[in-house]
């Protein structure tokens, strides 16, 4: 079964010679059945002009950040909202340096940091630089904030050399891509409770006894099961946290508004209580 159909893919290629395998790449996308929006970094267009990938995508190719005629619909917003992936490819070692520093000096580089979407990269580039200590301590940072990483490959590499730091075939970025996809229908069918933060008890109607619990850890679970697409309800006590989009949240006070909360919330496939309850 096909899993990419329909699906928008916003994709990113940066400046590195592997830049002309995101032609192909862009053209198994069309065949799957994928609706495919670029943005080319300005050292991209090096290599691949935006000409080539607009035919290929049939949609407008997206670079700069400070276009008079665009931004006041705001690209970077609108291409990471409409988007339900972002997929880097290919990642050069400058990008995942500015990714992991929160860098938001183009249109990539801001559409990355303003996304709400899972973010895949590809990375390509000198084996030496894919060995370098701080090209790895970027990828850790990078793996951290969430963002899964597609290869790179061993082999032969323009530059003559050889080794790890090869771009990974779009063939098998587009199985990585549907594998992702068929697990989040798989997920869908599943759904989950997750409890956060701390309860008020009132002593009165000024005073109550709580805790200086922050609530992150609940939110933080219910983001990722909800990213893995798990029909997520996040059941809250007050907290400082901005709501998560597309979970479902439910604002409680008290221990037992938590506890009458979760009876109406059953059944479901895995409950997590991570909230401090006041007892």
């Amino acid at each position: 079964m096909n899993n990419l159909d329909n699906k928008k893919i916003l994709l990113i290629i940066c400046g590195g010679i592997a830049a002309y395998k995101s032609l192909e790449l862009i053209r198994l996308l069309k065949k799957k059945g994928s609706l495919v929006k670029t943005v080319l970094t300005k050292n991209a267009q090096k290599f691949v002009t935006p000409l080539s990938v607009a035919s290929l995508s049939q949609e407008k190719v997206y670079s700069d950040l400070f276009d008079h005629n665009n931004e006041a619909e705001m690209d970077h917003i609108s291409l990471s909202r409409w988007s339900d992936i972002i997929l880097i490819a290919p990642a050069t070692a400058n990008t995942i340096s500015k990714i992991s520093y929160g860098s938001a000096d183009d249109l990539a580089s801001t559409i990355v940091l303003a996304s709400n979407k899972q973010v895949f990269l590809a990375p390509a580039m000198n084996v030496r630089m894919w060995q370098h200590p701080s090209n790895k301590d970027n990828l850790k940072k990078i793996i951290n904030i969430g963002y899964k990483i597609i290869g790179p490959e061993v082999g032969e590499m323009a530059c003559g050399e050889y080794g790890e730091g090869k771009m990974t075939e779009p063939t098998d970025i587009i199985d990585q891509l549907e594998s992702y996809f068929k697990n989040l229908k798989k997920n869908n069918k599943f759904k989950a409770l997750v409890t956060a933060g701390p309860t008020y008890e009132y002593i009165d109607p000024v005073r109550f006894i709580s805790n200086r619990s922050s609530g992150k850890q609940g939110y933080e679970i219910a983001k990722s099961l909800f990213k893995n697409g798990i029909d997520t309800t996040l059941i809250s006590g007050p907290t400082n946290l901005d709501p998560l989009p597309g979970v479902k949240q439910i604002n409680v006070n008290s221990a037992d508004e938590m506890f009458q909360a979760t009876l109406k919330s059953l059944p479901v496939d895995v409950a997590i209580f991570s909230a401090a309850v006041g007892d």
